[in-house]
C-alpha cells in the first residue's frame, strides 16, 4: 500500500516540478482537470488531485482510500463500511462497495442500512424472527433508522418498503440501541431518524405507526436541523417539552420560529433546566438567560417575557439582565431593562461586561473569588459572533483559558470543534494541555474532527484549518481518526500526515 501511494505521491511532485517550468505536458494535464484559478501556481494538493483523476478517483482522497481498503482487512472494511453509513459519510461508503461490494450483505445490520429490500424478503422468508434480532447491539430496523444513505444513493421508497417490511414481522418502533460510552440511555429509532439523520420520511413513518414523540431525545434535536419540519411532526404527534431541554436548544439559534413554536405548544420559560438520562451535566439557565448568553434578539427576548418569562430568576447568581451584559447582549439587556427588570451589575459582573464589549477591562479577575460557572466562561463565549477580542481582553483579566467544564473540555477544544481557527490558534499559543482528554474520550484532534462532522455551523467553519493547527502542535494521530471523517480534504490531510510523520500514529486511544 505505502508503495503505491508513494509512487502517486513521487509522480504529483514531477508534474508540479514540470508544471513550475511550463512543459507543455504538464500544463495540459492540469488544464484537463483544475479550473483555471488554479492553474497559476500547482499546489501539491493539486497536483495529487490530477494525479488521482488520471488514476481514475474522483480525487486524492478517495484514491488513497481505495488503496487503503484494498489493503485492509474484511473486518476493518466492515467497520469502515458501518461508520460511513451512520455518520453520513457517503463518498466512502461507495469506495468500501467498489473495493469490497461483498460487504454490502455482510450482516443484516448492514443490509438494513443500505435499504437493501431483496436480503430482507429472501432473509424473512428464511427466518421471520430475523426482523426484531439485534446486530451489532441494535434491532434492525435501528439500523435502518441511523443509516443517512436516504441522503446518499439511497431511495425513500426502498427505505419505507423496507420498513414496512420490518414491522410486518414484529419489529418495535420504539426499540433503540444504548448510547455509546455506557451511561445505558438507549437511543430510540425515532431519535435516529429525525435528530440523527434529518430522515424527515422515516421519522413522519415512525410516527405514524406508534413511535413514542417522547423520547427524551428527538424534540430536543429537531431544534437543531435548520427547518422547522420534524419540530412540528413531533409537536403535532404530542411531544412536550417538559423535561427536555429543547426550548434551551432551540434558543441556541437565532430562528424564532422553533422558540415560537414550542411556548405555543405549552413549553414553560421558567421551567429551568432537566437532567439529561445520559448523567451529562445540565446547563443552568432559564430561557431568558438563554436567550441572553447565547446572542439571541430582542425579538425573541420579548417573544419570551410575552411568554411569562422571569426578569429576576437569578442564574449562576446573576439577573437576566447581568447575564446579557456579561455575554455583550446589549440587545436583550435593553429589551429586558425597558419590561423592568433589575439593571444592577457585581464588581466582577462589570469587569467582565467591559471586556465583552472588547475592551480590556481596567479591573482584574480574581479566579478564585468568581463562581465555577463563571470561571468556565470562555467556553460559553468562543462560540459567539466576533468572541476573538472578547477572549482576548478576558485573559487580560484574569480569566482561566484553559479551565475545563464540567465534562472535561477545556476551551481549545471547543474552538476546535467549533472550527474556529483564529481562537484555536490564540489559545494554543498559550501553551494549553495537549495531552488532555475530555469526558467523552477525545483530545484536542478527535474533538476537532467530531465538530467538522457535527457541528452546526460546519459548513461554514474552518474545520481544515482546526485540524492543521492541531496536527501542527504534535498531537499524535490515532489511527481510528483517520476513520472519522466525512470531508474527503480532511482525510487526505490526515492520510498524508500520517504518512509524512509515522512516529506520530498511534493504534489506540
Amino acid at each position: 500500500m505505502t508503495s503505491d501511494i508513494d509512487r502517486y505521491r513521487r509522480a504529483a511532485k514531477r508534474l508540479k516540478k514540470a508544471h513550475a517550468a511550463g512543459e507543455a505536458e504538464a500544463l495540459a494535464r492540469a488544464a484537463a482537470v483544475l479550473p483555471p484559478d488554479r492553474l497559476a501556481t500547482l499546489r501539491h494538493v493539486d497536483a495529487l488531485h490530477v494525479i488521482a483523476r488520471e488514476e481514475g478517483a474522483e480525487s486524492w482522497p478517495r484514491l488513497k482510500l481505495r488503496i487503503e481498503l484494498h489493503a485492509a482487512t474484511p473486518e476493518q472494511r466492515l467497520r469502515r463500511l458501518r461508520e460511513a453509513l451512520e455518520n453520513g459519510f457517503h463518498w466512502a461508503v461507495r469506495e468500501v462497495l467498489v473495493a469490497a461490494p461483498d460487504l454490502a450483505r455482510a450482516d443484516p445490520g448492514v443490509a438494513a442500512a443500505l435499504y437493501d429490500l431483496p436480503y430482507w424478503q429472501a432473509a424473512l422468508a428464511a427466518d421471520p424472527e430475523a426482523a426484531t434480532r439485534e446486530v451489532e447491539g441494535a434491532p434492525p430496523l435501528c439500523h435502518l433508522a441511523f443509516s443517512r444513505w436516504v441522503h446518499g444513493d439511497g431511495t425513500g421508497e426502498n427505505m419505507r418498503a423496507l420498513a414496512d417490511l420490518l414491522l410486518a414481522h414484529g419489529a418495535d418502533v420504539n426499540a433503540g440501541k444504548p448510547e455509546p460510552g455506557g451511561s445505558g440511555h438507549m437511543l430510540s429509532p425515532l431519535y435516529g431518524a429525525i435528530g440523527h439523520g434529518n430522515n424527515m420520511a422515516l421519522g413522519r413513518w415512525l410516527l405514524d405507526h406508534g413511535a413514542d414523540p417522547n423520547d427524551g431525545e428527538s424534540l430536543y434535536h429537531a431544534t437543531e436541523l435548520g427547518h422547522t419540519e420534524g419540530l412540528a411532526m413531533l409537536l403535532e404527534a404530542g411531544a412536550t417539552n417538559e423535561g427536555t431541554n429543547a426550548l434551551l436548544r432551540a434558543l441556541d439559534f437565532e430562528d424564532i420560529e422553533p422558540v415560537r413554536m414550542l411556548l405555543d405548544a405549552g413549553a414553560d420559560p421558567n421551567e429551568g433546566v432537566a437532567a439529561h438520562p445520559s448523567g451529562e451535566p445540565p446547563m443552568k439557565a432559564s430561557a431568558l438567560h438563554q436567550a441572553a448568553r447565547r446572542m439571541r434578539s430582542g425579538a425573541v427576548a420579548r417573544l419570551l417575557i410575552e411568554a411569562g418569562a422571569s426578569l429576576t430568576a437569578p442564574w449562576d447568581g446573576r439577573s437576566p439582565y447581568a447575564t446579557a451584559r456579561v455575554f455583550g447582549n446589549a440587545e436583550v439587556a435593553q429589551v429586558i431593562a425597558e419590561a423592568g427588570g433589575e439593571t444592577a451589575l457585581s464588581g466582577p459582573d462589570a469587569i467582565i461586561a467591559e471586556a465583552a464589549e472588547g475592551r480590556v477591562p481596567t479591573g482584574r479577575l480574581v479566579p478564585e473569588e468568581l463562581s465555577p460557572e463563571t470561571r468556565t466562561l470562555l467556553r460559553g463565549i468562543i462560540h459567539l459572533p466576533g468572541a476573538l477580542p472578547r477572549v482576548k481582553a478576558l485573559v487580560a483579566a484574569g480569566m482561566e483559558w484553559d479551565r475545563s467544564d464540567d465534562m472535561g473540555v477545556p476551551p481549545v477544544q471547543i474552538a476546535g470543534w467549533e472550527g474556529l481557527s483564529e481562537i484555536m490558534a490564540f489559545l494554543l499559543s498559550l501553551g494549553p494541555d495537549l495531552e488532555h482528554k475530555n469526558q467523552y474520550g477525545g483530545d484536542l484532534l478527535g474533538t476537532t474532527l467530531h465538530g467538522a462532522a457535527n457541528a452546526p455551523d460546519r459548513a461554514v467553519r474552518d474545520h481544515l484549518g482546526c485540524v492543521r493547527l492541531a496536527l501542527e502542535a504534535g498531537l499524535p494521530l490515532y489511527r481510528g481518526y483517520l476513520l472519522f471523517t466525512g470531508s474527503e480534504e480532511i482525510a487526505g490531510i490526515l492520510a498524508d500526515y500520517a504518512e509524512a510523520h509515522p512516529e506520530r500514529v498511534v493504534d489506540n486511544l
